[in-house]
């Protein structure tokens, strides 16, 4: 199989993008985030002529997710049971081929000091309340999208310049290591253990030519995909399309 996440910072503006990856790369699952998109608004229709299967959870101007797979879409559950009122639409997952495929948009938290970082701090514990439950339920399980956190001082370009601050601070990475301590594997770092592999790039300042961004995107693996897992990559010749969306694909391959 080969999973992939993108977060598209609008599906209307890389509507075009998207359909041309999905027909490059013919992967068997694509999730994306950020579709900035009404619920009815989702061209699940036009994919579906051309062979896909959608679940999709849309929200206008921000927010929203989607699966986008070659294969059956079963079982699909949107948002977080442990916070039943949250507006926000973050999170969609679904079986697929029995994998437990969940999508997730994590909440940027915007600075420490704000509120949108306690709302962030709630949101990833009942994420991780989430995990949990699915992982007893379905051993072969990937966690993936837009998570906000770079999990590392390799996964950024001046960890001087971003110490304790957001996505990097170690509040926000101790979150993600409770991920990881649930049995999960990072599978980009199972592959490829050092070195430069970032997702985001800022549009301001010129980064993406410069080479200067944050690893914030990922794919969590139980330990069953893991014993299958080939490789991981960044496309970042996407990222480097006309009018492209700041944050690059990421794939991983399984047997």
């Amino acid at each position: 199989m080969k999973i992939a996440t993108w977060n598209v910072n609008s599906f209307n503006v890389r509507h075009e993008q998207v359909m041309d990856w999905l027909h490059t790369h013919s992967p068997d699952v694509l999730v994306l985030q950020e579709l900035k998109m009404e619920q009815d608004k989702f061209p699940a229709a036009a994919l579906n002529m051309m062979g896909w299967q959608t679940a999709w959870s849309g929200q206008k101007t921000y927010n929203g997710v989607a699966i986008i797979s070659r294969h059956a879409i079963e079982n699909v559950q949107m948002g977080l049971p442990q916070m039943p009122d949250d507006p926000q639409r973050r999170v969609i997952a679904a079986t697929i081929n029995g994998v437990r495929v969940i999508d997730v948009y994590c909440v940027n938290g915007e600075a420490l000091d704000s509120e949108k970082f306690v709302y962030k701090r709630q949101w990833f514990a009942a994420l991780t309340h989430f995990v949990r439950e699915q992982m007893a339920q379905y051993p072969e399980l990937v966690l993936l999208g837009d998570f906000n956190i770079a999990p590392a001082d390799d996964d950024v370009y001046d960890p001087v310049k971003w110490h304790e601050k957001i996505h990097c601070s170690s509040e926000e990475r101790s979150w993600f290591k409770a991920l990881l301590d649930l049995g999960l594997c990072d599978s980009l770092r199972q592959i490829h253990p050092t070195g430069a592999h970032y997702t985001w790039f800022d549009y301001r300042g010129g980064m993406f030519p410069k080479g200067l961004g944050l690893r914030i995107d990922h794919i969590l693996v139980s330990a069953a995909l893991k014993a299958r897992l080939r490789d991981v990559q960044v496309d970042l010749k996407t990222r480097a399309n006309e009018r492209p969306s700041d944050h690059a694909p990421v794939f991983a391959l399984f047997d």
